[in-house]
């Protein structure tokens, strides 16, 4: 048997050069290379590694440990999930920095590998900097954390156990069923440990996904199920996508004339312009997707997870004769809505399906309303993206929202602009080409996109939804440049999501990757403002107010913020943005730069598309001293008896 002697940092890096994947017969490099913070718990072991010999390893330098781990993040998901970068941190505060980004990976079922250094093995120097000793259990490290938030979670405690760690890393990471973040932890003495490692350990190794196919069975009970239903509706979730079964998923809706409805991550599988897709569904949904989806007696899911916002909280589809079919990868997924399951590939499954179903001559019993539908989103979506506010709109003494209409004028006079975040998104979204990608997260924007954005090309739409973080969106948007470095990346993000997390920004003018990034600022918390107001409470804690000095409260004057200056800093070209007309005019000058770009937008507070027919299940107050939170409370115990239950 050949060896080779090597560290467990170098094996590793030899490891991850020689990983790669196989879809459709099309072979790639699956590990495009890693992003590093160094400190003392992994700078002279994996550090030195890569210094030596890289191999093919692409090594960027990030700026923030969670930053870096959602670029890594983002890059998986424009990739597909088909090539993934791995990330690594110091022990101690670079690791925990990094969990956020693990659940986010996670939640979204985006493969990534994460790289913590770890305390000492051997247990000898300690406590070293940054342990945290816990008295009960001393094999606990600030690395145990990544336990909750991992699909695959391990530490090497001996060189050998560097071999059946990494293929069970691989083996999750490749798994399109059971992806997400991936935790190798690693002790610092333990990484520049050396031992002989069979070469066959080293050696090229590609890993195929497979198109599972839905069994005969699954099959003639979806038919059965079908057969039997007069107004079916499809739901175009993220597995579409990742399964490549656009093509397909148009083709059966096509055939069988089935409208069908997008979730955030599916959305921009099929173009919006497409005559039976009626835009997101959900408590995010479009008009149209969720005036039909209350009359569908079949719901036919591909590749959705069913989150509460897809759902409505499990309350929008109140048909009575309502049942549901999945199609998904996950048997865990296909469980869900005690539907019937097709535990398949999406493009297979819906092949089989259509084959199968072609043969009974099916066709849905829908007549204009599916084009009625449509017509009337196009109607809204039109009429949203038009809305202007003017200097004499602001006359509180004469309409009914009076605070809403104060905090209009207060930000008009400190900020001079009256935009509204529908009107800018409309422009942006007649300015984008059928080639630009939007990267979102968090924040109101999200619903706002999911509602009215109009995706003109495949793959354009890229939203981190199933965890909602903020400070995804600048981060991502390096790894989707990276991702797709021909094409131009726009950031779309509230003040709010910037001043959380935009580490990465720096690191796209240090790679020459531009990226443009577009902050609205609204000096709020818009989504949270909004979601307190709706249920009965006032703006507080989330608007970005001064304490007052009389009141003792965060309720004196706006906090104003130039978002130009600080990105200017960085070295990004950049814009400040009050009217249309600027507005129109910096995305057109931000085309041409090279380097990274950032339009700050002063947008009214407030002025969010709001839903459209739909209800989301968050706690409220059983017993308050406000008559309208009691209304909201009434509101919610009616509803949830409305829902369904599992």
């Amino acid at each position: 048997m050949k060896k080779t002697r090597l560290t467990v940092a170098q094996a590793l890096v030899k490891f991850l050069d020689n990983q790669y994947i196989e879809f459709d017969g099309i072979e790639m490099k699956f590990v495009k290379g890693i992003f590093t913070i160094f400190g003392h718990g992994n700078v002279i072991g994996l550090g030195q590694a890569l210094e030596q010999d890289p191999g093919e390893l692409t090594v960027h330098q990030g700026r923030n440990e969670q930053g870096m781990g959602h670029a890594a993040t983002g890059f998986a998901k424009q990739k597909m999930r088909k090539q993934i970068y791995a990330v690594t941190s110091s022990v101690g505060p670079g690791a925990a920095n990094m969990v956020t980004a693990a659940a986010t990976a996670t939640a979204n079922r985006i493969p990534v590998l994460f790289l913590p250094g770890d305390v000492y093995a051997t247990r000898q120097p300690d406590p070293v900097l940054q342990q945290i000793e816990q008295f009960h259990n001393l094999t606990i490290s600030t690395n145990d954390a990544f336990k909750a938030v991992s699909k695959y979670w391990d530490r090497i405690s001996r060189p050998e156990q560097l071999m059946t760690a990494c293929i069970n890393a691989m083996r999750v990471l490749t798994d399109p069923a059971n992806t997400g973040a991936v935790t190798i932890a690693l002790p610092q003495d333990v990484q520049g440990e050396a031992y002989d490692y069979p070469d066959y350990f080293l050696q090229k190794r590609v890993h195929r996904i497979e198109r599972t196919p839905a069994t005969q069975e699954m099959i003639k009970d979806a038919v059965t199920l079908i057969a039997g239903k007069k107004k079916p509706m499809l739901i175009c979730g993220g597995g579409v996508r990742y399964s490549e079964a656009a093509a397909a998923f148009r083709d059966f809706a096509e055939k069988f004339n089935i409208p069908f409805g997008e979730t955030q991550a599916g959305k921009s599988a099929i173009v919006w312009d497409h005559a039976l897709n009626l835009g997101g569904i959900g408590e995010t949904g479009s008009l149209a997707a969720n005036a039909i989806a209350k009359e569908a007696d079949l719901i036919i899911g591909v590749g959705t997870r069913y989150t509460d916002f897809t759902t409505s909280s499990k309350w929008i589809f109140q048909n009575p004769e309502v049942d549901y079919l999945n199609i998904n990868i996950a048997a865990f997924d296909a469980y869900k809505l005690d539907a019937v399951k097709v535990a398949a590939d999406a493009r297979a499954a819906l092949e089989a399906l259509t084959t199968a179903l072609e043969k009974t001559g099916y066709k849905s019993a829908y007549g204009d309303e599916i084009k009625a539908a449509k017509e009337k989103l196009k109607a809204e979506v039109d009429r949203v993206y038009a809305v202007e506010y003017t200097e004499k709109d602001f006359v509180p003494e004469i309409d009914d929202d009076m605070e809403r209409e104060a905090v209009f004028a207060e930000f008009r006079q400190l900020t001079g602009s009256c935009l509204t975040q529908s009107r800018v998104l409309g422009v942006l979204n007649e300015m984008v080409t059928d080639r630009d990608i939007i990267v979102g997260a968090a924040g109101s924007l999200p619903g706002d996109l999911q509602r009215v954005w109009r995706a003109k090309g495949p793959g354009t739409y890229h939203m981190e939804y199933g965890y909602s973080c903020m400070g995804y969106e600048v981060n991502a948007t390096l790894g989707v440049k990276l991702a797709a470095p021909d094409q131009e990346v726009y950031a779309l993000l509230g003040d709010g999501s910037y001043m959380m997390l935009h580490s990465e920004l720096v690191t796209s003018i240090q790679e020459r990757k531009k990226i443009n990034v577009i902050v609205l600022d609204n000096m709020t918390f818009g989504c949270i403002n909004n979601l307190q107001m709706e249920h009965g409470m006032g703006s507080f804690g989330t608007e970005f107010r001064f304490r007052n000095e009389a009141t003792g409260k965060l309720d004196g004057g706006f906090v104003p913020v130039d978002f130009a200056m600080n990105a200017a800093a960085y070295g990004c070209k950049t814009y400040t943005v009050r009217t249309i007309e600027e507005l129109k005019a910096a995305v057109t000058d931000a085309k041409k730069q090279t380097v990274s770009t950032l339009i700050d937008v002063k947008v009214l507070p407030k002025t969010m598309v709001h839903k459209y027919g739909s209800w989301w299940r968050v706690g409220v107050a059983e017993v308050s001293a406000s008559e309208k939170i009691q209304t909201v409370y009434k509101k919610l115990s009616k509803n949830i008896e409305q829902a369904r239950q599992y």
